[in-house]
Formats: C-alpha cells, sequence, structure tokens
C-alpha cells in the first residue's frame, strides 16, 4: 500500500470522529442563556476530545511523513489506532452527559489510555521497519513523553473514583503537554525534506 492512501484513510475516519462528536452537542430549546447551562459540561468534553483527536492528527501525521513504506504491520496498528480514537465520541458524550460521574469518567480515561498504547504501538512499527540506527529511532529514544502520558492516565482512571476533578485535571494536563507537536519527529521530518 502507498503511504498517501494510508494517510488519506486516517484523515477521514479523523473527520468523521470530529464529526460524530459535535453531532451529539444538541441545540438547546429556548434563546436565552440559561438554556446553554446545561450543555456546558458535554461542550467542555467535546472541547477536550476535539483538542485530543487534532493532537492524534497533528503526530500522526508527523509520524507518516517518516515511514518509508508501509507494510501489514504498519496497517493493522493504524488501524488500531483508529479503534481506539472512533470510540472518543461515545466516551466523550457518556462522560459529559453524566458531569464527572466516576464509571463514565474512567471509560473516557481508559479510552484515552488504549489510544495512547495504540500510537505507541504504532511509532515502534514504523521504527522497526525504519530499522533501529534510524534518525527517528534516535529521535524518539525512549519515549518520555509517550510514556508518561500512558503512566498518567493509568493513575488518573482508578482516581476517578475517588477525586474525579483531580483525575479530570490530569487529562487535561496530558492534553496541554501535547498540545506542541512531538518536536524530535519533526526534525526527523524537516530533515528529510531538505
Amino acid at each position: 500500500m502507498e503511504k498517501n492512501r494510508l494517510e488519506a484513510f486516517s484523515d477521514g475516519g479523523l473527520a468523521i470522529i470530529i464529526t460524530i462528536m459535535v453531532l451529539e452537542l444538541k441545540v438547546p430549546h429556548g434563546a436565552d442563556l440559561t438554556t446553554l447551562t446545561p450543555l456546558l459540561p458535554v461542550f467542555l468534553s467535546y472541547v477536550l476530545s476535539f483538542i485530543y483527536v487534532g493532537i492524534y492528527w497533528n503526530n500522526h501525521h508527523h509520524l507518516l511523513k517518516t515511514c518509508r513504506k508501509v507494510t501489514a504491520g504498519i496497517m493493522w496498528a493504524n488501524l488500531h489506532l483508529l479503534f481506539w480514537l472512533s470510540l472518543f465520541p461515545f466516551a466523550t458524550g457518556w462522560a459529559g452527559e453524566n458531569h464527572l460521574a466516576a464509571l463514565p469518567t474512567a471509560l473516557y480515561g481508559g479510552v484515552l489510555l488504549f489510544a495512547a498504547i495504540a500510537y505507541y504501538i504504532l511509532q515502534n512499527r514504523i521504527v522497526a521497519e525504519s530499522g533501529s540506527n534510524s534518525k527517528l529511532a534516535g529521535s524518539i529514544g525512549r519515549d518520555f513523553k509517550g510514556r508518561s502520558s500512558m503512566g498518567l492516565y493509568a493513575v488518573a482512571i482508578p482516581l476517578v473514583f475517588i477525586r474525579p476533578w483531580f483525575a479530570s485535571a490530569i487529562y487535561v494536563g496530558v492534553a496541554l503537554m501535547w498540545l506542541i507537536p512531538d518536536r524530535r519527529i519533526e526534525r526527523v521530518v524537516d530533515e528529510s525534506e531538505n
């Protein structure tokens, strides 16, 4: 398979995920600001999930730019990532509708955790295809940011049953940590294009 087909398929999947998430925002019945108040938790969960999908889209784009050829392992790892990302609309909607209730917020964290694991697997498949001595492998190194994200999600999920606001703050904190694209991979892309 050509790399551009994998990119186009992934981009289309992510666009559909965002579309489904926004459809969960129901139009209020009324014309004053008080009708918007009940929608605030749903809107805030949508904003956070939109940011997460944007982060994955951005880093996925840079990661695929480093890929020389698409193998079956890379295709399956990419589908694995898209599977977990496709659960964002459900997890977002359930968490937003239930105002930080423990189980929906824990499920949201579980989806975040498994999406992070899936991205890590995809990244490792691409590194394996590039070779352990490649610039990509060297730039990723020990992947502190990726591993710490997974660790923070793993801490936040059980914490949500004790301190839901604190666990949600961890989810927000990880998103803020990733707002700037992964510069390690971006440098490899820039060097290969020059």
